[in-house]
């Protein structure tokens, strides 16, 4: 297969793929990524084996969030009595109601910037893992007195070596609202006590230049706007840099927080 022909094929693999959900399996030998030390999933199955009512705040597919549940119930024997999830993504509620259903989870759609259609004081546990943004007053007014809220955030300039290569040179402060500081900053001014915050660096590899593609469609946020057309000359350089160094590295930047209401 000649260079141009196999550079046309990967385009084409990579704009195949749904893109529903958060399952990332497709990445599997065409893209890394570490992962951070303190192990989410882990912690919110923890968190969920002492907790009665649970919600996940923008849960994607449910994978992440189910996966938990079923860690926590093989622990404990038992599921929280009340399970209920938010996502705003209309291609993903499907898959997260069939995911949760097991759990007997409840799943409604809600806008990412709009209130959470729930009762004050509803909850002693919320979770949120990579949401796109969080209404820390709201999550606050959903909590039981004395309960906590666990998020994993996609934090500033992450994959910045990647978005700069598609839009070049961004400015320095650019997300800020995202760094560990001010999201500490933002449960705090919510009237949450922050028990625990956390900051990792971790490295993302892709191998192939469709799983670039896969990546900037799934992750919308990545190169606001990215179609294959659009950044096809980008595209030509990503794949000469992987065919001359054999992958394109990138970095992932994560915060954990966990916050506990007075």
């Amino acid at each position: 297969m000649g260079a141009d022909a196999e550079f046309e094929e990967l385009l084409a693999e990579g704009e195949a793929v749904p893109t529903a959900g958060w399952d990332f399996s497709w990445f599997e030998g065409r893209a890394t990524e570490e992962r951070p030390s303190w192990g989410y999933a882990g912690i919110a199955a923890e968190r969920i084996a002492d907790a009665d009512s649970v919600l996940d705040i923008q849960t994607g597919g449910g994978e992440v969030f189910a996966g938990a549940l079923a860690e926590a119930g093989a622990r404990t024997g038992r599921m929280p009595s009340t399970v209920w999830a938010t996502e705003g993504h209309t291609p993903n509620l499907a898959l997260a109601r069939e995911r949760l259903e097991l759990f007997r989870g409840e799943v409604v759609q809600v806008a990412e910037d709009a209130a959470l259609p729930f009762a004050a004081e509803r909850f002693d546990l919320a979770l949120s893992r990579h949401p796109q943004s969080t209404d820390w007053a709201e999550v606050a007014r959903v909590l039981h007195p004395g309960g906590t809220f666990l998020t994993q955030q996609v934090a500033a300039g992450s994959n910045r070596e990647l978005y700069e290569f598609f839009l070049g040179p961004q400015p320095a402060a650019e997300n800020t609202s995202r760094s560990l500081e001010n999201l500490v900053a933002g449960a705090r001014a919510a009237g949450l006590r922050v028990v625990d915050a956390l900051h990792e660096s971790t490295k993302v590899e892709f191998f192939d230049v469709a799983a670039v593609v896969y990546f900037l469609r799934k992750v919308l946020w990545t190169v606001p706007g990215f179609t294959v057309e659009r950044y096809r000359d980008r595209l030509a350089a990503v794949h000469a840099r992987i065919q001359a160094t054999g992958s394109f590295v990138s970095h992932s930047e994560r915060a954990l927080i966990e916050a506990r209401k007075p």
